[in-house]
């Protein structure tokens, strides 16, 4: 016992010598390693609620705008378009993808810092601060692209500006007009406004002005060709409400027309051509030209259809519909030519039929005369005809274009009957219907390449 006395009493003087020895090496090793932690500091492995507490998110009422009941707030705006995904002329609509930026200054989220850098945050910080409530004017369906999380940036600096960024890919509406259809050009606007605030609480403006507008140099579209791109802004009014600030992203389509050439005119003016063909056809070929007077109408239903269901029920003609309809025309004209041809065919050969009838056969008859006319005859040939009687004419058919006249001569004929048949000839010389085909050779072409000189002039 008295040695475990003894022990008790030296233990607190070793205690206090292993104090005294120690304490100065701490001090003096104090400095490096708190340079050291302070250099290579983290304020993310701190304690939860660094940065809202840094930003003061919880000591501020964010579900007012900035310097509420002051003057409106100035919010700049710029864009850079991505992408124009595609153009829908039956839905009157476009499809862009694009980078929405917007610029506001917030006091209630400056912050203290020394090197006067910026802090950057992801989409979970928005929903609890004040951002503008911009929407799409005339929009169908839009959304914020969300792989792999949502594409959302907010950038915060010390003085308490920020930036607010979201990649977004709106379907907007676009008034188009199609009377020059395909031979058009259309003008289409994005149009972005404040949804709650009126100009008296929010003005949104274009940062940079035209500047603000941004686009890439590798846009493109199939069918049309983007001219330019440019930005406006005007006040927009409704009754209810007031008046807010309206932004405007335009830009000008141009359409290709090679395109529609392929696939429509070619193929129309092929057809028309193609009609063209019967007016060479005999015409004793009914079938070969029935045919393809029919195939022909067809084929330009078919086109007018096809191009009709690519385009918007529209109330007023396109020019499209002129070139097709003036085309559907000259074929139905070429199938109601042969029609009109047969008509006289079949007239004229009744009327030959009824002439064979009324005028016995002269076979045998001694001083038979033969002319050949072609449909027509001079006034010798007539007066050749003046010693014959009418009884004695016949009317036989030997070819198509011409027409075989035998002439019984009387022997007992006298000077006086013929000077009482001179100058009147009782001889009906029936006109050949084939010159109808003739004409149509030169009027259809003729036609057509000028209704081809004056809607070109026009539209191009």
């Amino acid at each position: 016992f008295q040695q475990w006395g003894a022990a008790q009493t030296k233990l607190p003087c070793i205690l206090l010598l292993l104090n005294i020895t120690w304490k100065p090496a701490r001090q003096n090793n104090s400095h490096p390693l708190s340079h050291i932690y302070k250099k290579n500091h983290d304020i993310t492995k701190t304690r939860k609620g660094k940065t809202d507490q840094l930003l003061r998110v919880d000591d501020h009422d964010f579900t007012m705008r900035p310097a509420f009941g002051g003057p409106a707030i100035p919010v700049g705006v710029d864009v850079q378009v991505e992408s124009l995904d595609s153009i829908s002329e039956v839905d009157m609509d476009f499809t862009m993808t694009l980078y929405l930026r917007h610029y506001w200054k917030d006091e209630r989220l400056s912050f203290p810092s020394i090197t006067n850098k910026s802090m950057t945050f992801d989409g979970r910080l928005v929903k609890k601060i004040w951002v503008p409530d911009v929407f799409f004017v005339h929009s169908k369906r839009s959304f914020i692209h969300d792989t792999t999380t949502d594409n959302i940036m907010l950038r915060v600096f010390p003085d308490g500006h920020v930036l607010y960024s979201m990649r977004i890919t709106v379907t907007a509406m676009c008034n188009m007009d199609f009377s020059r259809f395909p031979l058009d050009s259309q003008t289409c606007s994005l149009e972005l406004e404040s949804y709650a605030y009126t100009d008296e609480d929010l003005m949104l403006y274009w940062k940079n002005g035209n500047e603000s507008l941004k686009t890439d140099e590798k846009i493109s579209l199939s069918q049309f060709l983007i001219q330019k791109f440019h930005t406006t802004s005007r006040l927009a009014f409704y009754s209810s409400t007031g008046w807010y600030n309206r932004l405007y992203i335009n830009f000008t389509l141009h359409r290709h027309i090679f395109f529609f050439l392929l696939q429509t005119y070619f193929p129309a003016t092929l057809m028309v051509m193609l009609s063209w063909v019967s007016f060479w056809i005999d015409r004793r070929a009914v079938p070969a030209r029935v045919s393809l007077g029919i195939t022909t109408v067809l084929t330009m239903s078919t086109i007018i259809t096809g191009v009709n269901a690519s385009m918007p029920r529209v109330s007023y003609i396109k020019a499209v519909d002129i070139y097709l309809w003036v085309s559907f025309v000259f074929v139905f004209l070429s199938v109601l030519e042969y029609a009109a041809v047969n008509y006289l065919t079949t007239v004229q050969e009744r009327k030959e039929r009824k002439l064979r009838e009324k005028f016995p056969c002269t076979c045998g008859i001694p001083n038979t005369k033969t002319m050949m006319l072609d449909g027509t005859y001079s006034e010798s040939d007539v007066n050749s005809l003046a010693g014959y009687t009418r009884s004695q004419i016949v009317i036989e058919e030997e070819k198509q274009n011409k027409m075989v006249i035998h002439l019984a001569m009387s022997n007992d004929s006298n000077s006086s009957r013929k000077r009482g048949l001179k100058g009147h000839v009782g001889l009906r010389i029936i006109q050949n219907t084939h010159a109808i085909d003739k004409y149509s050779r030169i009027i259809f072409p003729g036609t057509y390449i000028f209704f081809n000189l004056i809607y070109w002039s026009v539209f191009c």
